[in-house]
Formats: structure tokens, C-alpha cells, sequence
């Protein structure tokens, strides 16, 4: 199998855009790449597609990157992601040296929960401190009399268009993109990245006030129990594969109940107590599965009819033509028996179909 190539955070690629802006503000010269340094104390290099005066008076400067993202399936793969700079003044002697604001394409933060405060562009921690640890670096070389500010402005021009590929509305990040990354690296498909916007929906969603969470493997599920829930939109949690890290987090979080749809496989394998549900961990054994439907008192006669299924999906296809529903509740409500013991709150489980129906449901039995 082809090894997967990392790429670099849009964190990474806006503090690289920042210092070269700073270099060619401070000395005029247009720079064709910089080296930034990252949180693991390893230095990187950047190509600029851009670097150039963004005004007659020279007095503002912008640069660009071109976000590489590897071969993770990141929607801001092959982003713009700029970085004008320029002096300001500096009211008081108290004021940031460096300020970073948003320009087009970067959201802003509305809702609390996230690590920004409310009113703040949605650029988070790890980046402010590579931009702001890159651009001192270009200042230094200089040694700039800093007795004004030096304002950074990003811009991913299609940002907004972007997000909408992205759950930043339900966390309340409006008009943009965010500028995210906490080692300045890109994974593919990234556990980190996944776990990460796990715990940050649950964070909006209890700072919003939201008791009950909804956990869902996919769109299709989570859009089936939207019309039945009726739930705010902050309560919806897109989970993935990472069930149990999310049933975990969200006892972390002190919610009192739980809603989790998935469709038959992942219920099954839910229900087979496999904490992380996707094929790469270990593609579900069908002989495995029909075992375990054994434990469950599936009756023998069924168990014979499912011999030579070769997926979980002929399995349950299967189920359905017999008229085995009994049997396909039997695995719900296993996999909400677990899903309740790892995370210590009441469970409903809710088993969906690709036509986005709820074709099965077993309610939570577990006090809080």
C-alpha cells in the first residue's frame, strides 16, 4: 500500500505567509521562501506564490501560500492562504506588539465553547503563537524599533465558499474559514483533527446550554433523527468512526443523555464492542458477526439462513427477509448496552437506513 504524504496546517501555511510580508515590509524585498519554525522545535520551508506592496504608498505588504495538504482530504487543499502586514500605532504601551486580525474568507467566532473568545477571528492558539513566533523572527533580523504595532490581516480568498463544506456554522464560526493546526502538520485523515472538533462541538453545545447530545457516524444518519429530535442545532455532534473516544468525552462533558444513529454496520460493530468502527481498523468478519448473533440468542434456524453472507449489509438484508426485525433489535440493544456502560449515561439508539429512515430504535434504560 502507497504510504499516505502529510501536509501542512493552515496555521502552518499563514505564519509562513506572515514572515515573508514582514521581511519584504522591513526591508523591501520580495521573498520567494522563508523558513518557520514548528511547535516540535523542527524548522520548515515555504514556497510564497505571492509576495508584493498591496498599496502605492508601500506601506502594506502581502504574501501568500498555496496550502498543501498532502493527501488528506482536507476541503481547504489547495487554499490561498494570506497575510497582509503593516505598522500601526500602538495606543497603549500595554497593546499587543503583534495583532492578528481577520480579512476576507476567515470566519468569526460567535458562540463560546472554543478555545477563541466570542468576537474573535477563528484562529486558533497553536497558530497565533507560529505567527506570532514567525514574524518576530523576520523583525529580529532587522532588530525594528518596535514602538508601534504590526497588524497581520489573513485572508483565504474563497474561504467562505469553503465553509460551508465544513461544520463551523454548528460551531458557531461565521463568515469563513478557521485557522486551525496544533503541530503545524497535516495528517491524513487525521485522528487528531477528528477527536479534536469532537470535543470542540461538545464545548459549544454545553456552553449553549444543551443537555441531551446526538452522535452521529454520518450525515445521512444525523439528518434522519433531526426530523424526529427536533433538538437545537449545537446538540448534533458529527462523531464519525471515533465511538468510543466520543461516548468518553461525552461523559467528560456531563451531558444527561445521549441519542447515537449509525446505520447497521456500525451499529453492529457497536454492538460487537469495537471502540473504533472504521474498515482500517480491521474489517468486520461476517463469520465473527454471525457468532456473536449466536450470544445474543438468535435463534439457530436464522443463523443457518446468514451462513455464506459475505458483508454486514447481506447480513442485515438478509435479517429483513426473514422477518428476523426481533433479531435486529437484539443488536441495538446490545450496542446500546455498551455504548452505555462506556459512558455511564442513558443511550437511544437509533438505526438508520440509507434512505435516511429510522428503521429501528431501543431507548436508553440507563438512569443518569
Amino acid at each position: 500500500m502507497k504510504k499516505l504524504r502529510s501536509g501542512y496546517t493552515t496555521g502552518a501555511c499563514a505564519a509562513a505567509a506572515a514572515k515573508a510580508a514582514t521581511l519584504m515590509l522591513i526591508s523591501g524585498q520580495a521573498q520567494d521562501q522563508v523558513d518557520i519554525p514548528f511547535p516540535d522545535g523542527t524548522r520548515v520551508s515555504f514556497q510564497l506564490c505571492a509576495c508584493q506592496w498591496s498599496d502605492p504608498a508601500h506601506t502594506t505588504t502581502l504574501a501568500a501560500v498555496i496550502k498543501d495538504a498532502g493527501d488528506d482530504p482536507d476541503v481547504t487543499n489547495g487554499a490561498r492562504i494570506e497575510a497582509e502586514v503593516r505598522f500601526v500605532p500602538q495606543a497603549r504601551q500595554q497593546d499587543e506588539q503583534i495583532i492578528i486580525s481577520s480579512g476576507t474568507g476567515i470566519g468569526t467566532v460567535t458562540k463560546p465553547g472554543l478555545a477563541i473568545p466570542v468576537g474573535e477571528p477563528a484562529v486558533n492558539p497553536v497558530p497565533r503563537k507560529m505567527i506570532r513566533e514567525a514574524v518576530t523572527e523576520a523583525l529580529s533580523l532587522y532588530a525594528t524599533d518596535l514602538n508601534q504595532s504590526l497588524q497581520v490581516i489573513l485572508s483565504i480568498p474563497n474561504g467562505e465558499e469553503l465553509a460551508k463544506k465544513t461544520l463551523n456554522h454548528r460551531l458557531g464560526i461565521i463568515g469563513g474559514l478557521s485557522i486551525l493546526g496544533t503541530t503545524g502538520i497535516v495528517r491524513p485523515v487525521s485522528a487528531e483533527a477528528w477527536t479534536a472538533t469532537i470535543s470542540a462541538s461538545m464545548n459549544v453545545a454545553r456552553k449553549s446550554g444543551v443537555k441531551e447530545i446526538v452522535l452521529s457516524t454520518g450525515r445521512t444518519s444525523e439528518l434522519a433523527v433531526q426530523q424526529q429530535l427536533l433538538l437545537p442545532d449545537e446538540a448534533y455532534v458529527m462523531m464519525g468512526d471515533y465511538l468510543q473516544f466520543s461516548l468518553e468525552d461525552a461523559k467528560k462533558h456531563s451531558f444527561t443523555a445521549i441519542h447515537l444513529a449509525a446505520m447497521w454496520a456500525k451499529v453492529l460493530k457497536g454492538a460487537m464492542r469495537i471502540p473504533q468502527t472504521h474498515v482500517r481498523h480491521g474489517a468486520l468478519e461476517v463469520k465473527d458477526a454471525i457468532s456473536f448473533l449466536a450470544t445474543l440468542g438468535v435463534a439457530p434456524a436464522i443463523l443457518d439462513r446468514l451462513s455464506g453472507s459475505n458483508t454486514a449489509r447481506e447480513i442485515y438484508e438478509r435479517l429483513i427477509t426473514m422477518d428476523a426485525h426481533d433479531s435486529i433489535k437484539k443488536v441495538c440493544c446490545a450496542a446500546r448496552d455498551y455504548c452505555q456502560e462506556v459512558s455511564g449515561l442513558p443511550v437511544t439508539v437509533y438505526l438508520v437506513h440509507s434512505s435516511r429512515q429510522i428503521v429501528e430504535s431501543v431507548a436508553g434504560n440507563l438512569s443518569p
